[in-house]
């Protein structure tokens, strides 16, 4: 794969990147999700075949933006698409992009449930999303996902405006919702086809998305990828530091960015997740050892 991870092969006249990440603490990253990012973007698959694949797909993106623009409702092909990302991920993917695709909205539903329950007397409803095998993907989990974040955000602001408030710091914030112990996902076999890494994944995943679903559709979840930092504000706002805002690099949804750009912002949207996860794991562990949420404050 490219990268050992293991420091008994440092090497100071030839370091490895790869290792120097996996050593790297500045980002609260799950250990098991920091390892698979990192394997698949020291891959073969990653180094070449997504250099090689990405005019292709830029091609087809361009066609299936024309073809939306002649028809922005149809086709809508929902079920199939759902059906299609299952048998492509099963077939093609690697344990470690299954593992990470899987992962992601259960750790988007803790994320939400954290804002909710600290929120106060707030009227949410969305859809919880706890998939632990490839099969589960297949009950509209990707469109819900995205269903969910902006529902979340219109229905928190609304119960928040009509009360004529905002989110404020928590003396002792709820923290139940948030997974301590690794989820139950297991681990999908390695076939002699499953060799794809999850970015090149995404790549090609991204323009069938546009293809499969009508334009509102897929405009609405490229830019519910840069919601992520209105989520990361929305929870510093609760546990009273900015603190991780550092690592948040998704960008404002205000300057929206281009749908053909979905692919990458896709990736970063990831990152985010995992991060504030992570975070949200340590200051649970932070607040059950009776130290202040904020990590730059003295004890």
């Amino acid at each position: 794969m490219g990268a050992t991870l293991d420091l008994s092969t440092y090497d100071p006249d030839d370091p490895d990147p790869w290792l120097a990440l996996h050593l790297d603490q500045s980002m609260p990253i799950d250990p098991e999700a920091k390892a698979a990012l990192l394997r698949g973007a020291a891959s073969w698959s990653r180094r070449w075949m997504f250099n090689i694949i990405r005019p292709f797909v830029f091609v087809f993106f361009l066609l299936v933006k024309i073809l939306r623009g002649l028809s922005p409702r149809y086709p809508n092909l929902n079920g199939l698409l759902h059906k299609t990302i299952h048998w492509g991920l099963k077939t093609f993917a690697t344990p470690d992009a299954n593992l990470l695709i899987v992962r992601h909205f259960n750790i988007g539903t803790e994320l939400l449930a954290f804002i909710k329950a600290n929120a106060g007397d707030v009227e949410i409803n969305t859809v919880p999303l706890r998939p632990r095998t490839l099969k589960d993907l297949e009950d509209n989990v990707f469109l819900q996902h995205d269903l969910n974040v902006f529902n979340f955000v219109i229905q928190l602001n609304a119960s928040l405006r009509k009360q004529g408030r905002d989110l404020m710091p928590v003396d002792r914030p709820d923290f139940s919702m948030i997974s301590d112990e690794p989820f139950k996902i297991p681990r999908t076999k390695k076939g002699w086809l499953n060799f794809v890494d999850v970015q090149t994944a995404v790549e090609v995943y991204t323009p069938l998305y546009a293809l499969m679903l009508p334009r509102s559709d897929f405009i609405r979840a490229s830019n519910s990828l840069q919601l992520d930092e209105v989520v990361a504000i929305y929870i510093g706002k609760i546990l009273g530091t900015d603190y991780h805002l550092s690592f948040i690099k998704n960008g404002h949804p205000l300057v929206p960015l281009s749908t053909m750009q979905a692919g990458f912002r896709l990736m970063l949207h990831g990152l985010d997740c995992e991060a504030l996860h992570g975070w949200l794991r340590l200051m649970k562990r932070r607040q059950a050892a009776g130290l202040p949420m904020d990590p730059r404050a003295r004890v």
